[in-house]
């Protein structure tokens, strides 16, 4: 899936940096709210980083990339896990991951076009009693079957009026 670049907001881009009062030790921590407010890191952002800081790129890139919790894509505003372990599989997993797809419109990994979602799956959310699991933005739902998926998808989106897997 192919996005337009996010426009940044340089000064909060700045503020951020500032907060820190442009310590080069504390790169993680601007990386944490630089994420927290684009939802991602976005390239332009980063880049700025590194030119405020005086560090190569390759070295702010080298610790977005090293942590998990940093995405270099843009995430949706709204975060789906589901299940693939064993438990979850032989429950029907499968077909719940094909309906969120139809639904969605995206694949595994991938944000909706509007950046509502992200569809991610996982290898075990520590929920095997209750599989199939889907975990929406740390919400757990248990036996989860494809007739279950719009309606708990509806109660996260963004637009009132709007239905799942409606198009624009």
């Amino acid at each position: 899936m192919n996005y337009q670049p996010m426009d940044v907001d340089f000064t909060q881009v700045d503020f951020i940096v500032n907060k820190y009062k442009a310590r080069k030790g504390l790169l993680t921590s601007m990386l944490q709210d630089l994420q927290a407010e684009y939802n991602y890191l976005p390239r332009e952002a980063l880049r700025h980083v590194s030119d405020r800081l005086e560090l190569p790129l390759i070295q702010v890139y080298s610790v977005a990339t090293f942590f998990k919790s940093f995405s270099l894509q843009p995430k949706g505003k709204h975060l789906i896990n589901l299940c693939l372990g064993t438990a979850c599989h032989v429950r029907g997993t499968v077909r719940v991951l094909e309906k969120i797809e139809r639904t969605l419109g995206v694949k595994n990994g991938e944000t909706t076009e509007d950046r509502e979602f992200t569809l991610e799956t996982v290898n075990c959310l520590g929920a095997c009693a209750l599989g199939p699991v889907m975990v929406v933005d740390g919400e757990y739902f248990g036996q989860m079957t494809p007739a279950k998926v719009d309606s708990i998808l509806q109660e996260y989106y963004g637009e009132p009026g709007r239905n799942i897997g409606e198009e624009n």
